[in-house]
């Protein structure tokens, strides 16, 4: 009996032990306040009830993002940029507090007893920046409006020749990197400063820096166009209408046209860019060894009158033929003819820095000139020879008239081989000579109209040939007459 009562005397005392116990826990896990000595971002919120104290935290931390920011720069004396640090793309944040605070509200009774008991007395706020924004709100036009826009230097050729130089305008730019920084350092890290009375907010000086412009009187000297180096012009004299206007649209292709060291000028390219450019007009041109008319005639006397300037310079040819027929412009041996996709011209710079071309037609002259670097004392001169004249080749038609006799139809001109040397000469003496080309101009065709009576021994022109494609020179495909 005693042991019966003894035993219900202990189990009593166990169940009101635990539910004293499950009463304290109760009473402590479910505390609506936040607990004694918690801190957050510095400040003090133990005790307060959890939803006002997330409410605080959360308007403190907006309250922050509109704090000022005033960006000046001393330099130029310009006028503050005022604005807050939320549209300088400022955010606060006390995530991990916050979702920890709900952990007080939240779960089994044990798991909040839990959650109170390790709770952190020490909280930190976090500040993100989005670079972007503020990047966004003083972009290039708003430094443009504010500091200016810089302008490149120009090189210019003056009538006389002289090379002159139009200085840049640099102006100041902001140094984005080293600003990011600055405002990175200047971020509040807790909410004391919502606590200064006199506080204006963040002042910061915008680091900016000059930029130049792509190009600048220093760089554009460096590309080495010092002077007119070589000039060279052919006459338009008894060209055609059509003829001036296609030499007139290639040379103003040609013109402007600045090449670097071991860059290539490339004929074709500046025909096809005359062509889209300005178009070409029916002009003679040579199709087959024989004058026709065509479209863009006369184009080969700006691709011969840039050779003869390139020969001057002791530039590298590349690529060079000449005409079928003697040309008028210019002694044989120093022409260079164009045959779209058959025959091109081509020099390399191989004068070590950039050259400058320059071309136009004035007063029926066509004049090319060079503008680069070039040593004083050294020139060129060049000779041609005509080392064999070849005859012209006899043809005859018949007339299908009666009689024996023959008539001249088609007089005929002879042919010509002729080497080009180029000698060099320093300070006025030759010290190098060398042959540059092997040209052959082809005899044209002496021609008679013979009747029916002409003797069976007279010569005929045998069977006919079988015709292929035109080789059009000095003009453009397609446009010559069939």
């Amino acid at each position: 009996m005693k042991k019966t009562h003894y035993f219900v005397i202990v189990v009593l005392s166990v169940i009101l032990a635990g539910s004293l116990v499950y009463r304290g826990l109760h009473l402590y896990a479910d505390r609506k306040i936040v607990p004694e000595g918690v801190t957050v971002g510095g400040h003090s919120i133990g005790g307060m009830k959890l939803d006002e104290a997330a409410e605080l935290i959360r308007s403190d931390l907006q309250e922050l993002e509109r704090i000022p920011l005033v960006l000046t720069d001393q330099e130029t004396k310009a006028l503050d940029v005022r604005i807050t640090l939320g549209e300088a793309g400022v955010s606060y944040h006390a995530d991990r507090f916050l979702q920890a605070l709900e952990g007080l509200k939240q779960g089994n009774l044990l798991q909040r007893a839990r959650a109170r008991a390790s709770f952190p007395y020490f909280w930190n706020i976090e500040a993100r920046r989005r670079p972007e924004v503020l990047e966004k709100r003083l972009n290039a036009e708003w430094e443009k409006a504010r500091y200016g826009k810089s302008v490149n230097a120009v090189r210019r050729i003056e009538a006389d020749d002289t090379v002159k130089y139009i200085p840049e305008v640099s102006v100041y730019r902001i140094q984005w990197k080293e600003l990011h920084a600055r405002l990175d350092e200047s971020l509040p890290s807790d909410f004391s400063v919502l606590q200064q009375t006199d506080s204006s907010g963040i002042e910061l000086t915008i680091p900016i820096a000059i930029q130049e412009p792509a190009a600048t009187v220093e760089s554009l000297k460096k590309e080495g166009i010092e002077r007119r180096i070589a000039r060279f012009s052919t006459n338009l004299r008894g060209s055609s209408a059509g003829r001036i206007y296609n030499v007139a649209a290639a040379a103003r292709a040609v013109d402007g046209m600045i090449l670097k060291p071991d860059g290539i000028f490339d004929y074709g390219k500046v025909i096809a860019t005359a062509e889209s450019k300005y178009g070409f007009r029916e002009a003679p041109v040579i199709v087959n060894g024989q004058l026709q008319p065509g479209i863009g005639g006369g184009i080969c006397q700006v691709s011969s009158t840039v050779y003869n300037a390139a020969l001057r310079t002791g530039l590298e040819i590349v690529e060079r033929r000449n005409h079928s027929l003697p040309v008028s412009y210019l002694p044989k041996g120093l022409d260079a003819t164009y045959a779209t996709g058959s025959i091109n011209f081509r020099f390399r710079n191989n004068t070590g820095k950039h050259l400058l071309l320059r071309a136009g037609v004035r007063n029926g002259v066509l004049t090319v000139k060079f503008f680069g670097s070039f040593p004083p004392n050294v020139s060129y001169r060049l000779e041609s020879r005509t080392i064999e004249v070849l005859s012209p080749p006899i043809s005859y038609v018949n007339s299908g008239l009666p009689g024996s006799g023959q008539q001249l139809v088609q007089a005929g001109k002879p042919g010509y081989v002729v080497d080009t040397y180029r000698i060099k000469l320093i300070d006025g003496k030759p010290v190098e000579k060398v042959r540059i080309s092997h040209d052959t101009y082809k005899a044209q065709k002496r021609i008679f109209a013979v009747g029916n009576g002409y003797g069976k021994s007279a010569p005929h022109t045998g069977r006919k040939q079988p015709s292929r494609a035109p080789l059009i020179e000095d003009g453009v495909s397609g446009g010559a007459a069939n």
